[in-house]
């Protein structure tokens, strides 16, 4: 088994554990303009989705044309006063942007929280993982008391862990945790639903693509928009 370096965390509510989807529905405003209109599809990358080894784990190849084409990773041309670098997560579209240089981002389809389960406001990365361990919120266990078992002692990593080849962990600018990751997922279908506990998803092999452009830090701006 891989070993994981430990990391401390001041999270806002201590009842919920570490690495568990957030089931806060703290909401801020902010205006759509941070998420400029795309005008058109510089690359689509169509080939990204087969087969992959990753630290000893076999992904599975994800049958892409069944996903709708905008939600595969392309670059797109993408209005904003935000520098490159900047994450910036449309619940409402489905899609996160990670914004390139010369007008262009990646733009990654996401599955969102669904109704109750959402959050919206301004983040960074404050530390990121390879294949992360998996542990539920205390809440989210007395809905599903079968995942009980994994607040404690956590879902070790691997092929059907909720949280997928990596995962981004996002807190606010006090340096509090905001429970709220951005992850990859076993499951394909879900890209383009509301159907989560709060963090936001995206395909294992978008996952892995956006993990190796992001450095953890304040410099990293998250901005998730509802």
């Amino acid at each position: 088994m891989r070993i994981r370096n430990a990391f401390p965390v001041f999270g806002l509510i201590a009842t919920l554990a570490l690495a568990g989807c957030s089931t806060n529905s703290d909401r801020a405003s902010l205006e759509d303009k941070a998420a400029g209109p795309t005008v058109q599809t510089a690359q689509i990358f169509d080939d990204a989705y087969g087969v992959r080894t990753d630290a000893g784990y076999a992904l599975p190849a994800i049958p892409i044309q069944r996903v709708k084409p905008e939600f595969r990773r392309q670059i797109v041309s993408f209005e904003t006063t935000e520098r490159p670098g900047t994450i910036i997560v449309n619940t409402r579209e489905r899609h996160l942007y990670y914004v390139l240089p010369g007008g262009k981002a990646m733009r990654y389809g996401i599955g969102v929280g669904k109704q109750g389960f959402a959050w919206a406001g301004t983040a960074y990365v404050a530390w990121k993982q390879e294949w992360p361990t998996w542990h539920p919120p205390k809440e989210m266990a007395v809905r599903k008391p079968d995942i009980a078992k994994y607040v404690e002692d956590g879902m070790g990593p691997g092929l059907t862990n909720p949280l997928g080849a990596r995962a981004m962990y996002l807190f606010n600018e006090k340096g509090q945790d905001t429970l709220f990751r951005l992850h990859g997922t076993p499951e394909w279908a879900s890209i383009g639903t509301a159907a989560s506990s709060g963090c936001i998803r995206l395909m294992n092999q978008d996952v892995i693509d956006l993990y190796s452009r992001v450095r953890p830090g304040k410099a990293t701006k998250v901005i998730v928009i509802q």
